[in-house]
């Protein structure tokens, strides 16, 4: 019924918008889930990194939760190159992380968020 139609729909109309950036770059993204407490100065390190140098390949978007070291208190985040932003949530099931970009350092990224 209707909710194939919309989705088609939808689907259709993202393929095309996405054609023209295909041409260009191709875009792999990493992503990793852990347990593990992170520290908030560390997480911003590696934002700045990813937004500044080429350390961890060419990242266009970074995003995920992390519990803190604080109990009950997990870090939001999301970064697009220029633009970082990191609040502060409750807790989730999992510690997650999504890196978005081309030719990505998949050892520096796991390196990065796993030791």
């Amino acid at each position: 019924g209707d909710g194939v139609h919309v989705h088609h729909h939808h689907h259709h109309h993202h393929h095309h918008h996405d054609d023209a950036h295909d041409a260009d770059e191709i875009f792999t993204s990493w992503g990793l889930e852990t347990p593990h407490t992170f520290a908030r100065e560390k997480l911003e390190s590696i934002l700045e990194e990813m937004s500044e140098s080429e350390k961890y390949g060419t990242v266009v978007r970074c995003k995920g939760m992390l519990p803190t070291s604080e109990k009950g208190v997990w870090m939001y985040f999301d970064m697009v190159p220029g633009q970082t932003e990191i609040r502060t949530g409750s807790p989730d099931f999992t510690g997650k992380v999504v890196v978005i970009g081309a030719d990505l350092k998949e050892d520096l990224l796991q390196k990065a968020f796993i030791d």
